[in-house]
């Protein structure tokens, strides 16, 4: 098993870049800031002609560390892990449990590349990267920062499972506008790998990226929901929601019929001479509601003889 799937795997369908990726990006990267190096360099030249010895030495220096070490660490920063470099060659850099790093992450890998790279001309991140069964360098390993492959081939890509029927609509008035895209892939990444964590780590990701979504939506989780439920009905939510928006009649076209709650429905097409009926999935209305039964225990389970197909992390 990758050893991103442990901790809170929450870049389960990514990959640990290896040295020759990283070593592209690295070049990229130090070619664009030794650019700016250089310019920078020439222009202070330039305006400092008539400045001692002392204080062009000083600005040199200074120069050095605000474009050489603070520029490249004002990059991660900003861009949560992506340089030109590794946007080039699909890379970023994040934590070790997955999310993204932080101004303290790029600091101490900014700090500790001045030595491995710059100083050492890559000898030392080279050498740790290939030791590193995760291809990590030296700052990677004090910042606790893990840099992974952003691009998958097309044919990886793997359904998420659906919710159980009991929970259809059951969220249909939840806000999901403050969801960040980040959250919904992280979640979206675990619905179609969970299957292959420990059940313990599978537990604990699935609790953490849903007090995560119930904090973004305002709503928390319902008591006796599975995590990984809640998880699978609210990205069913939305993908109901944007279907709804894809399916919408043009302006020139003749209106849907409109559900109680005045959304429009999904079209059914009808079966033509040969051709398979295709049937969308009901979309559930705001409000709508599948009866449940109260356990022994209080926790709301679905009607006896319902079965969904979909088995969380046990």
């Amino acid at each position: 098993m990758n050893e991103l799937v442990t901790g809170d795997a929450v870049v389960l369908g990514l990959r640990p870049a290896r040295l020759p990726s990283r070593a592209l990006a690295t070049a990229i990267d130090l070619a664009a800031v030794l650019l700016v190096f250089v310019t920078v360099s020439i222009c202070l030249a330039i305006a400092t002609v008539s400045l001692d010895e002392a204080a062009k030495a000083a600005i040199a220096v200074a120069t050095f560390l605000l474009v050489l070490v603070g520029g490249p660490i004002a990059v991660e920063t900003l861009s949560h892990g992506r340089s030109l470099g590794k946007l080039a060659c699909g890379l970023r850099v994040v934590r070790d449990d997955g999310g993204p790093i932080r101004f303290r992450h790029a600091l101490v890998r900014g700090s500790m590349g001045i030595v491995e790279i710059l100083l050492t001309f890559g000898v030392v991140a080279c050498i740790a990267s290939l030791v590193s069964a995760r291809g990590r360098r030296l700052g990677d390993v004090f910042a606790g920062t893990l840099v992974v492959r952003e691009r998958l081939p097309a044919g990886r890509a793997v359904a998420v499972p659906p919710p159980p029927p009991w929970l259809v609509g059951r969220f249909a008035h939840l806000d999901l506008s403050s969801v960040p895209d980040d959250l919904w892939l992280a979640i979206r990444q675990y619905l179609t790998r969970m299957r292959e964590l420990d059940a313990a780590v599978g537990w604990s990701v699935a609790e953490r990226l849903a007090g995560d979504l119930a904090a973004r939506t305002g709503v928390p989780v319902p008591t006796g929901v599975p995590a990984a439920a809640f998880l699978a009905a609210v990205v069913n939510e939305r993908q109901a929601r944007d279907a709804r928006r894809a399916f919408a009649p043009s302006p020139a076209g003749r209106p849907v019929a409109s559900g109680g709650g005045g959304v429009p429905s999904l079209p059914t097409m009808a079966r033509g001479a040969g051709a398979a009926a295709v049937v969308p999935a009901r979309v559930p209305v705001a409000g709508a509601r599948v009866p449940l039964r109260k356990s022994e225990a209080g926790t709301s389970k679905p009607e006896e003889g319902t079965s969904s197909g979909f088995a969380p992390p046990a």
